[in-house]
């Protein structure tokens, strides 16, 4: 069981019906906490920490559902992206604000920079930017793919972050392999790139084609995409959005160009 079970909020970005959200609550329901699930209705990945346009008058829509596995766990659906879950639950849309939101398990790494684009990350993101502790988890792919191992290590990396200080964000990437067989856990930098990049193949007829392509670019051991190719899990501690660059001379400039009249 866990040291001190905490109200969790599991989300993902790949809807309500993905087998890894199913085992992320599983698992921390199952070690003491008490979880509730919102994910998106359909497929946000890539979406980042959008919460998509919000009104004075809007409404977020969702719904209850069911998911097998989970007749203990109140499971809704979100009308958004998972930030917007992450938001709608952190001011008690869904019941007492959660401590802890857990994103994922997201089937794919997310780890490089491009985790700037990720809907996992930025749930975890926008936990910190709304007072709470977040983590996203991430399991590379295969067949056949390791739920309980990523689940596992999400497991516990939450009784870790439940005596970290609030805001605390973790980006848990995990390999796509029997938990016996994973060769460790190693703290590790964002790398340049992650597994994949974008390129574009083609255009015509007003559409650009992308294709995602490997990289095959030798990683620093210490980086985060090199980490989980070795077979081990990389843990990457994150911030959101905060004040930097304030020893910039950006407003001189502006100012003196904007009163001097030029």
């Amino acid at each position: 069981m866990a040291r001190s079970g905490r109200r969790v909020l599991v989300t993902n970005d790949d809807g309500w019906r993905s087998p890894g959200v199913a085992a992320l609550a599983r698992a921390l329901a199952d070690d003491g906490h008490d979880v509730v699930l919102a994910a998106p209705v359909e497929d946000m990945s890539g979406s980042g920490a959008a919460i998509g346009p919000l009104h004075s008058d809007a409404a977020i829509a969702y719904e209850d559902v069911e998911i097998p596995g989970l007749d203990d766990i109140p499971c809704y659906a979100v009308e958004g992206p998972p930030a917007v879950a992450v938001m709608a639950a952190r001011l008690g849309g869904f019941g007492d604000p959660p401590d802890l939101i857990a994103s994922g398990i997201n089937p794919g790494p997310n780890t490089g920079r491009s985790t700037l684009h990720s809907g996992t990350v930025g749930a975890a993101l926008t936990a910190a930017n709304f007072g709470a502790s977040g983590m996203a988890v991430s399991l590379g792919v295969g067949d056949p793919i390791h739920w309980d191992t990523a689940a596992r290590v999400a497991v516990l990396a939450a009784r870790w972050l439940v005596d970290a200080p609030a805001t605390t964000v973790l980006n848990v990437n995990v390999p796509n392999l029997p938990a016996g067989e994973v060769a460790g856990v190693r703290l590790a930098r964002l790398a340049a790139f992650g597994t994949v990049r974008a390129a574009i193949t083609g255009s015509g007829g007003g559409k650009l084609q992308i294709e995602l392509r490997a990289t095959n670019v030798t990683l620093k051991p210490d980086t985060d995409t090199a980490t989980v190719l070795a077979g081990m899990v990389a843990i990457t501690p994150l911030v959101g959005i905060r004040t930097a660059g304030l020893e910039s001379d950006v407003a001189e400039i502006l100012q003196a160009d904007l009163l001097g009249g030029a």
